[in-house]
């Protein structure tokens, strides 16, 4: 059997969605399952233990409707038995259209269904965030193939395989940046692509310095290229503490996940590589911007995996629901987060 899911979206959205393939692989070991991403986040499931083709689509692909198409025919030419669209989008659907001999073709929908949208599908999976988790929404196609006959086993774990020199190689860059693993190793994620989930500056600011004092903790500010001024800035007003690394370069979403892998606990804003970091089992303590429900977008929030949300503080604030976002955003205070963090990682 062949299997084909399909998710144009980022790390933290792919990484979520990715437990359909380990359900499918589970319930149907001798298929052989595709995951159709973005080319720049590919790398991230290499070797997964339940995926057997990791196919990209690049930039170029992406804008240029011949070249999509083109795409679209190559991909569906290996007649794969099951389409699973997680992307219900008009660009996505046309894997399904192109596909039309494939017998389950299982496409995501919203509750209100536009004009002509899903019609390429024969079975619907309505969306709906309000009573699922995101790892769980991405489960919700096989009850079609369940109801079909299929016995299914579904596996909400998300996983990433990286291998141990990749994370040896990662420690061995720490360590000749500076890093002393005879302390406790934090990363710390004081940026975002989205400046809305960008937890007040002054504040992480005050966190770090908190960090430093109590614990005297080895920090690691990673960014991708675009964030780098941000990192350094942050650097310069902590008077550039040799405690805070802002130097170890990761080329590719990959490398972070081997560098978050050396740390003892993942702290700040959450995104994609705080999945990374519930992948690779470890802890997090994130904070969530204002209208971002964590029991959404946080499959492992538990004992492990600890959020800090704006609804906390929703019943303290008289005049709560007056605030704009980021009078609301500035709610949450560092001692707030420190106090759960010294719970998670108690001082030595």
């Amino acid at each position: 059997m062949k299997i084909l899911v399909i998710r144009f979206k980022q790390i933290g959205d792919a990484l979520l969605s990715s437990v359909l393939c380990n359900s499918l692989k589970k319930s149907f070991p001798d298929s052989e399952i595709d995951y159709l991403i973005y080319e720049h986040i590919a790398p991230v499931f290499r070797n997964h233990p339940y995926i057997d083709n990791v196919i990209s689509i690049t930039k170029k692909e992406q804008k240029n409707p011949f070249l999509y198409l083109k795409k679209v025919y190559n991909v569906t030419r290996k007649k794969y038995d099951i389409i699973i669209d997680l992307m219900a989008t008009p660009k996505s659907e046309f894997f399904c259209l192109f596909s039309l001999s494939s017998k389950y073709r299982i496409g995501r929908v919203g509750e209100k269904r536009k004009f002509l949208r899903g019609t390429t599908y024969n079975s619907h999976v309505f969306h709906n965030r309000n009573r699922l988790n995101e790892a769980m929404q991405a489960l919700e196609p096989l009850k079609h193939l369940e109801n079909k006959g299929f016995d299914i086993t579904y596996d909400s774990k998300m996983v990433i395989a990286l291998e141990p020199q990749e994370k040896e190689t990662l420690k061995t860059e720490m360590i000749r940046a500076g890093v002393d693993f005879n302390k406790k190793v934090f990363a710390f994620s004081i940026n975002s692509r989205r400046p809305e989930k960008v937890y007040p500056v002054d504040k992480m600011k005050k966190l770090i310095e908190m960090v430093l004092e109590k614990y005297d903790a080895q920090i690691i500010f990673y960014y991708s290229q675009d964030e780098k001024a941000f990192a350094k800035n942050m650097h310069e007003n902590l008077n550039n503490d040799k405690r805070i690394f802002s130097n170890i370069k990761t080329k590719t979403i990959r490398e972070l996940g081997a560098l978050i892998s050396n740390c003892d606990i993942f702290v700040g804003n959450e995104g994609g590589p705080r999945h990374l970091a519930e992948c690779l089992d470890i802890p997090t303590l994130s904070i969530w911007r204002p209208g971002c429900p964590d029991d959404i977008w946080c499959p492992g929030k538990g004992e492990l995996h600890q959020t800090i949300t704006i609804e906390e503080y929703e019943d303290k604030t008289s005049n709560f629901n007056e605030l704009d976002f980021w009078q609301k955003f500035n709610l949450i205070q560092p001692e707030d987060i420190f106090n759960k963090l010294k719970k998670m990682i108690p001082f030595n």
